[in-house]
């Protein structure tokens, strides 16, 4: 029996889950990224070594931050991970017997996010990190692009007056409510800065309160774009900020209600009502690989190394 392994890469952490026939998660494995490519493949084949077992059967699936080429297993730009670029499919191979699918953390977490929510047929899973960007899915799967870099909606300018960004534009989406602004701008030593923030602003704080302000306002432009751009179902937020919750979401909300009162074409939309969050403690990134390794037909023995 082929077991389906969903492995989520991050700059800190390699978490990976087994799932049953259901999409069940039935075992998980965490364990620190190393820094390069060698450290990165080992990490992986080390956590497929324990979730698979000798000798047994296993698809995997990898989702890792960079630009990957439709089908080629080769990751560009993971710069977190110490990765210009590196073929992390044949990386495995060469260490597991396992040829898996590669792609992008967050297409990979939109697969994941489409899977736990009912979403009717579309999804873009709006990734709220230290960065931004979206993964956009369909029942067909994924949407990639030609060059792979669909949904990196993060340094659109949204305010020409607004934060440098670190791509050099002012008034990115991301320079206005990705997690590293946020904390760069808040310029504190805090353990969690988004939520010191938030706190912040919830006791008076004039910086807080703009910056709280600028959170939600990104945040809402960058559900409005992709609905705008792509028309999905739903919009799914999920990341590290977005463990904010409902502090996040009912913000949001009345923010992209408040732009649909004054225009009869958004209001048809119903943007308020199409942004939704991620189920809380869920691994959508690995549960997406697990599943996005189901479509994929070269499931192998896992070789002695």
């Amino acid at each position: 029996m082929t077991r389906r392994i969903g492995i989520d890469v991050g700059g800190t952490k390699i978490l990976g889950i087994a799932v049953d026939e259901d999409g069940h998660q039935i075992a998980r494995v965490r364990r620190a990224t190393g820094w390069g490519e060698d450290a990165v493949a080992d990490g992986i084949a080390a956590v497929i070594d324990e979730l698979v077992g000798p000798g047994a059967g296993a698809a995997v699936g990898i989702g890792v931050p960079g630009q990957i080429a439709p089908g080629s297993g080769v990751v560009e730009h993971a710069l977190n991970l110490g990765i210009g670029r590196a073929d992390l499919a044949a990386a495995i191979v060469e260490r597991t017997g396992i040829r898996p699918v590669v792609d992008n953390d967050v297409r990979m977490a939109a697969v994941g996010a489409r899977a736990l929510l009912p979403t009717g047929d579309s999804l873009a899973y709006l990734n709220l990190g230290t960065g931004i960007g979206a993964g956009i899915v369909d029942a067909r799967g994924p949407w990639r692009g030609s060059r792979g870099a669909a949904g990196e909606i993060g340094h659109v300018p949204i305010d020409p007056a607004g934060p440098l960004c670190r791509c050099g534009q002012r008034g990115c989406i991301e320079a206005l409510a990705g997690g590293g602004a946020l904390a760069e701008r808040w310029g504190r030593d805090d353990a969690l800065p988004v939520l010191a923030v938030m706190d912040a602003a919830d006791a008076g704080d004039p910086r807080a309160l703009l910056l709280r302000d600028d959170l939600v306002r990104g945040v809402a432009a960058a559900v409005r774009l992709l609905v705008l751009a792509t028309d999905v179902d739903l919009v799914a937020l999920g990341g590290g900020v977005a463990s904010l919750g409902v502090r996040l979401l009912d913000p949001v909300r009345t923010t992209l209600a408040a732009a649909s009162a004054s225009s009869p074409f958004l209001g048809s939309l119903r943007l308020d009502e199409r942004v939704v969050l991620v189920p809380p403690g869920t691994a959508v990134g690995a549960l997406g690989a697990a599943l996005s390794a189901s479509r994929h037909p070269a499931a192998r023995t896992v070789s002695p190394r």
